[in-house]
């Protein structure tokens, strides 16, 4: 009987061990996936690899492309690709009255996303291709051509909108 049970024990013993390792590390980090009271709905400052992307799951490492989304009770959700947050948000309730900040490239600050010009050829972190500008440059889009596009699935990741965009 107890040889039948060596394997379930070795296992458990395993499964409970990397279970503690990813907790140990999670504390560690302190990791941020969301902050809540944000009554100002101004983003917050980001330090790299601290914020988690609400879309993906994945850390924040780069802060080029980084959006905030402030809903009206002033929760903060944090993404590393501006196509992140068109996906997380269009079936949220408060999609068009929640606050967009976005990371400008071309000025490096935070720039209200449905005011910015999105390029469709930017190298990003998920490879949507939506690199966000304060100023117009050549070939870009508004915010609700970039929105279209995104929910479409028109971006990089199509391999066809790829050819049609860089030729390759």
């Amino acid at each position: 009987m107890i040889k039948k049970l060596i394997p379930f024990i070795v296992v458990f013993t395993l499964v409970a061990l990397i279970v503690s390792v990813f907790l140990l590390v999670a504390s560690k980090n302190q990791m941020v996936v969301i902050k809540e009271q944000n009554f100002k709905k101004l983003p917050y400052k980001l330090v790299v690899n601290r914020y988690q992307d609400s879309d993906c799951g994945m850390v924040i490492d780069d802060l080029r492309d980084v959006s905030q989304v402030i809903s009206p009770s002033g929760k903060t959700w944090f993404f590393h690709d501006h196509g992140g947050f068109v996906k997380w948000l269009e079936d949220k309730p408060f999609k068009d009255e929640a606050v967009i900040w976005v990371m400008s490239r071309d000025t490096k600050k935070y720039i209200d996303a449905r005011l910015a010009f999105y390029s469709l050829t930017d190298e990003t972190p998920m490879g949507y291709g939506f690199g966000a500008y304060e100023k117009k440059v050549e070939g870009s889009v508004d915010f609700d051509t970039m929105r279209l596009r995104m929910l479409r699935g028109e971006t990089l990741n199509n391999p066809h909108i790829r050819k049609k965009l860089l030729g390759k």
